[in-house]
């Protein structure tokens, strides 16, 4: 296996507890079903697993960055480790309320012979394989980003009229639903209302869905209030096992699915620091570049300081220090 490893970043985080680095995955003897902007998922033969285990797939975590929905040369190192580690820990805290895709099957004992596993431990999980919802399920209790977009547009967001006069980052009176379409690689998601995701995926489905993701994040808002930082919108993805049970999945309330500000630096009417890839954004503003791949490479000190936001998330959430 050739892990793909960029050591020019490993001198910048000298003195460091380094975690490793991982833009693509290559495992062979695995078949590849899904290379996406971060993740990466592999088939897994039964004659890998244990008895009775049922179908399973191998889902890692790279350190690939999409901005602008554009993946980028560069990698963010060990970002792949803290988000399946802030993903592993909200499933565990969440199980009360929604299942949820992992199968507690160690890693080591599926990887292909002559793997370094130390390169996947803390990255990569196996989980159940499901039929997935074909909607992004999004739950806001603030109004920014596309939202506040659409609320500036048309006073609505997926079709929810808001009260007027809000101000850009403010509370929500209440969390709202607002699904989207799940987008390709390269392309955008967009917005849709709820009679849309009805017409997608049936009536039963899309109240369930909706649910379950404003149930998570009531339970996840109210979890990182407790520790200085507001969770001010997150997106889940959901899949059905062969009963049709519903099952939380892929990644769930990292930076890259949240936005989660400092609770202290918060200001309605303005945009808020948040625990992401702002400061990549950021720099890519500056550029003369037309947000089409392939993507611009990225400074160091941009690459370490969101590495550090990423590992300042993962301990005020998890308590697990990566420095």
């Amino acid at each position: 296996m050739q892990a793909r490893q960029t050591g020019s970043f490993r001198a910048h985080l000298e003195g460091s507890a380094l975690s490793t680095t991982l833009l693509q995955s290559d495992l062979p003897g695995l078949s590849l079903r899904h290379r996406g902007k971060v993740r990466d998922v592999f088939d897994l033969p039964a004659d890998r697993l244990p008895a009775g285990a049922g179908d399973c797939l191998l889902m890692v975590a790279t350190d690939r960055l999409s901005a602008f929905d554009v993946v980028l040369p560069d990698p963010i190192p060990g970002k792949g480790e803290m988000l399946c580690q802030i993903s592993n820990f909200w499933f565990g805290k969440t199980e009360h309320i929604v299942r949820n895709h992992l199968t507690g099957i160690d890693v080591a004992s599926v990887l292909p012979d002559g793997v370094d596993t130390a390169l996947y431990a803390k990255r990569a999980v196996v989980t159940k394989r499901l039929k997935p919802v074909p909607i992004e399920c999004i739950a806001r209790g603030y109004v920014i980003g596309s939202g506040w977009k659409d609320y500036q547009r048309t006073g609505r967001v997926s079709g929810i009229a808001l009260p007027d006069g809000l101000r850009q980052a403010e509370q929500l009176p209440e969390p709202i639903f607002t699904p989207s379409t799940k987008a390709a690689v390269g392309d955008h998601d967009e917005n849709i209302d709820f009679d849309t995701a009805v017409r997608t995926v049936g009536a039963d489905l899309a109240e369930q869905v909706r649910d379950a993701t404003l149930r998570l994040y009531k339970f996840a808002r109210d979890y990182a209030a407790e520790r200085g930082i507001i969770l001010a919108d997150t997106k889940f993805e959901f899949g059905l096992d062969a009963d049709g049970r519903l099952y939380v999945m892929d990644e769930m309330l990292t930076p890259d699915s949240s936005r989660y500000w400092p609770a202290d630096q918060y200001e309605a009417g303005t945009s808020p620091p948040s625990y992401d890839k702002q400061f990549v954004r950021d720099y890519l503003e500056t550029l003369d570049w037309d947000k089409t791949p392939p993507g611009p490479k990225l400074p160091a000190d941009v690459i370490a300081r969101t590495r550090a936001k990423y590992a300042e998330a993962l301990q005020k959430l998890a308590g697990i220090s990566v420095d």
